[in-house]
């Protein structure tokens, strides 16, 4: 079943929902339509009717995203009518910052399949993944440098707690490519495979996960919760948590399956 949500599209199989950033022509560049289509997306993949269990990210076309769409914001301050500059500060607040903090609380596993560029704030969404595998030919670029301004999206966040601090600063102030091989290298991503096999993998990995028990989502919440809580906040969402998974169906079938010593059929209850 496929959903064509303008600029991007849905597709669902087996409880796995593969969103696809689809506006080639502009190597998938964040317009104020993609982003509308995104949010729409999201919606029916956090409607609980829909059974969506994982969720895998790529893009159509030479790669995942270039980042913002310049152009769209280029054309809007021709046409302005205002003598004072841009306010490139409110649309992420309005328009970016929803969705970022969507995909952060999601309470199902996230994969992102990055196929060629991952640009300015499209690295930022690429990274949103719980898994993110990459393609050969893909790379990573924190762009903003080079059109003045600063990295956004989270990067500024995410970035010193994947790679560390140094790298972080690296990566933000010279503006260079990152590979996919440096990549994974340096614990950013967490699988390189050839181009042609990356959808395949990614949609095995999705499938292998969505096949997983509810606390699957609560693993992903905590561990993105644990940066900036103390020891003692952590062990308490943990208590919290555990108390959640211990009241699902798939925790009765997971202590049953390893009592007869067979796989577990978890139903994400």
């Amino acid at each position: 079943m496929e959903h064509d949500f303008d600029g991007v599209l849905l597709s669902c199989t087996e409880n796995v929902a593969t969103l696809t950033l689809n506006d080639p022509k502009t190597l998938n560049a964040f317009s104020a339509r993609l982003l509308a289509g995104f949010a729409e997306a999201l919606t029916f993949v956090e409607n609980p009717t829909n059974s969506i269990r994982c969720l895998v990210m790529t893009g159509a076309g030479r790669g995942f995203s270039a980042g913002a769409n310049l152009t769209a914001v280029d054309e809007k301050n021709k046409t302005s009518n205002h003598s004072a500059p841009p306010d490139a500060g409110a649309v992420l607040e309005t328009h970016y910052h929803p969705l970022l903090r969507r995909l952060r609380n999601l309470n199902i596993p996230i994969v992102t399949a990055v196929n060629g560029p991952a640009a300015g704030v499209g690295m930022s969404f690429a990274l949103m993944g719980d898994m993110i595998l990459a393609g050969r030919s893909a790379f990573f670029l924190q762009a903003f440098r080079g059109i003045g301004l600063v990295p956004d999206g989270g990067a500024t966040w995410l970035l010193p707690r994947l790679v560390g601090m140094a790298r972080a600063k690296e990566l933000a102030v010279m503006g260079e490519r990152l590979s996919a091989e440096t990549a994974l290298e340096w614990g950013l991503i967490n699988r390189v495979y050839d181009d042609e096999a990356l959808m395949d993998e990614a949609q095995a990995l999705g499938q292998q996960l969505a096949a997983g028990p509810v606390a699957l989502g609560l693993i992903r919440n905590l561990l993105n919760a644990s940066p900036d809580n103390s020891y003692e906040e952590q062990l308490d969402m943990e208590r919290r948590f555990q108390r959640h998974a211990g009241r699902t169906r798939d925790f009765g079938e997971g202590v049953a399956a390893f009592i007869e010593k067979r796989s577990p059929n978890f139903k994400g209850e």
